[in-house]
């Protein structure tokens, strides 16, 4: 265990079984990471015992110098506290939601005279009615235009009503305002119009269309069919829009779905709104750096943050999973800050389970999404690289890469790969396949220094004939060898016993991900969040999987050998034929001269093959 200092060990001793929060130190003073604790003497001792750690909790520790503690009464004050000073301190290594947006609302203020629908970014308790949150201004815009081609209502600002009739503006002429400005309307009138919006976007599209429809078939009977025939048009509008909401079925609570995608290096947390039973809209959140942790613990830390900020918080939030515990702990937090009931569940089965991967789908969509941007891709590939060589003490940028891999069942159809990454980038045409010739049985190490042999002699061959765009001579600048140190030995060797200079070559052993350079008493190991050892590791599985793929097509040809292929003047078209002709090498095997001359494509000379062909020493 490691030795702390007399000063850490005592504060560790000391340490009480309360709740509380913790603050980790670096030999600055900085903070660097926040937490609560149940029991403060637990929780912290656990940091500084000698046991596995995830890779961000590893690296975290090592920069550890000194902590301090704030007690608390109950695990609600720790939640909040916590809360608090991650949002006051910006730990390095607390999940730290930076997007503090607030997202859209329609609110509609009925006390008004002519209410109009407004565009706001807060929900106030005011008595007004709001809707939301839309995600985005284009998601607002689409709702309002959809409002405004059912209902006529007004847009302009002007205080209504008005001191003296005006002349309406061209809206009225095309049939998009009931213009109360000239006094053309009544306020019940118009506030009677205001209703039908307010169902409307509350969902209640039913008792629009009839209403609409109802209106529609008056307006037919009284013989005024271009009116009738713009309500039909509205109607076409409505019902469009319907088909475009995505229903649930559910209760018409409210409820936030809360799912985490992680690719072992970042996490993307996706947040799904559904009111009154329908999918409003959703957003996700890209959390660097929390690839690797625990996927609850990932979802409490984001809950904490986001409702923190949030104005508006739902009756139910269903999560994909949670830390043991952190559900109630949650759950009475956000019913203190919402003043109302607050369930926050973990669905296991059922209907509520589906919504939750449904969020969950969406969250590895927007993942995958965000890696194929061109700065992450420029981080996790070129940038991976050019760190990658650096970390190896190379002098130059390792542009080409090249993978090995040995493959093979028992000894048997030995198959070495060869994969290429230039860029970082996997550069499949440059791929190569090796069938281990010289080396018997299970040997690794022979395998190796046959296949770097016959890649560097083919190089020299190349090289000393002129030849361009050979299919080796253009040599690495960087070698990984799928193994430890004496694998990397052999590799190293070949290439020295071909008179050629090695390039910048290691191991990489997987059981701990230990990277050995030649010669190296000691292996390097590298932070699993590392895009460097994420390049290392598709590099190692890009030659596994090439490697395995090549040795099963080898293998499920031995094992579909025939006996008939041995036979002389027997070809691929004769056995196909005897085979259909007989069904099975027995009856081939007793068949007579004259029942094979039968079968398509046999004559007298493959016919007597047959039938004279040694079966019984085969």
């Amino acid at each position: 265990m490691k030795n702390w200092g007399t000063k850490l060990e005592e504060k560790i001793r000391m340490l009480p079984d309360s709740p509380g929060c913790y603050l980790m130190k670096d030999r600055d003073g900085t903070i660097i990471y926040v937490g609560k604790a149940v029991n403060l003497k637990n929780r912290v001792r656990s940091y500084f015992r000698d046991t596995a750690h995830t890779p961000k909790v590893a690296a975290m520790i090592a920069h550890i110098d000194d902590f301090d503690i704030l007690l608390c009464e109950t695990n609600l004050e720790a939640l909040i506290l916590e809360c608090n000073l991650i949002k006051r301190h910006q730990p390095y290594y607390n999940i730290l939601l930076k997007d503090d947006k607030h997202y859209p609302y329609l609110k509609v203020d009925m006390r008004q005279p002519f209410p109009r629908l407004e565009l706001c970014r807060r929900m106030e308790n005011d008595g007004s009615k709001y809707f939301g949150p839309y995600i985005g201004a284009s998601a607002v815009r689409q709702v309002m235009e959809a409002v405004r081609d059912v209902f006529p209502l007004r847009t302009c600002r002007q205080a209504l009503p008005p001191k003296a009739p005006k002349r309406p503006c061209v809206n009225y002429d095309i049939g998009r305002c009931m213009a109360p400005c000239a006094g053309l309307c009544t306020e019940e009138q118009y506030r009677d119009m205001m209703r039908g919006v307010v169902r409307f976007l509350s969902g209640d599209y039913d008792s629009v269309l009839d209403s609409l429809k109802q209106e529609m078939n008056e307006a037919a009977a009284a013989m005024r069919y271009e009116k009738a025939a713009r309500i039909r048009d509205k109607i076409r509008d409505v019902e469009g829009m319907m088909e475009r909401q995505i229903a649930m079925r559910t209760d018409r609570s409210e409820q936030d779905l809360i799912a985490v995608s992680q690719d072992g290096l970042d996490a993307m947390i996706q947040i799904l709104y559904i009111r009154g039973g329908r999918m409003i809209g959703g957003d996700h959140f890209a959390l660097p750096r929390e690839g690797g942790e625990d996927p609850g613990e990932v979802i409490a830390a984001f809950m904490t943050q986001y409702y923190e900020s949030s104005g508006l918080i739902p009756r139910n939030v269903l999560c994909q999973q949670l830390p043991e515990g952190a559900a109630e702990q949650l759950e009475s937090w956000l019913r203190q800050k919402k003043g109302s009931a607050v369930t926050v569940a973990t669905p296991q089965r059922g209907e509520k389970h589906e919504l939750v991967l449904l969020a969950e789908k969406n969250a590895c969509d927007a993942l995958e999404k965000r890696n194929a941007r061109a700065t992450i891709r420029e981080e996790r590939t070129v940038g991976a690289a050019e760190n990658l060589g650096k970390i190896l003490g190379m002098d130059r940028f390792p542009r080409r890469i090249e993978g090995y891999d040995i493959s093979n069942t028992q000894g048997e159809q030995s198959v070495a790969a060869m994969v290429v990454f230039i860029d970082g980038v996997p550069a499949k045409k440059e791929y190569r396949h090796f069938r281990i010739r010289t080396v018997e049985g299970a040997n690794d190490f022979q395998s190796l220094y046959e296949t770097l042999s016959r890649r560097y002699t083919h190089a020299a061959k190349e090289q000393q004939e002129g030849t361009e765009n050979g299919k080796f001579n253009d040599l690495p600048d960087l070698i990984l060898i799928d193994g430890g140190p004496q694998q990397l030995r052999f590799a190293r060797q070949a290439i020295l016993d071909q008179g050629m200079t090695p390039p910048a070559m290691f191991g990489l052993a997987e059981k701990r991900e230990e990277i050995w350079l030649p010669g190296a008493e000691e292996p390097i190991l590298l932070d699993h969040r590392t895009p460097e050892l994420q390049l290392v590791q598709r590099i190692r599985d890009e030659a596994h999987r090439f490697g395995i793929i090549h040795h099963r097509t080898l293998r499920g040809k031995a094992f579909t050998h025939s006996q008939l292929d041995d036979i002389p003047g027997i070809g691929p078209a004769r056995r196909k034929e005897l085979l259909k002709a007989f069904g099975s090498l027995k009856a081939i095997r007793e068949a007579s001269r004259e029942e094979l001359l039968k079968v398509r494509g046999m004559n007298a000379a493959a016919a007597d093959a047959v039938v004279n062909w040694n079966w019984r020493s085969r």
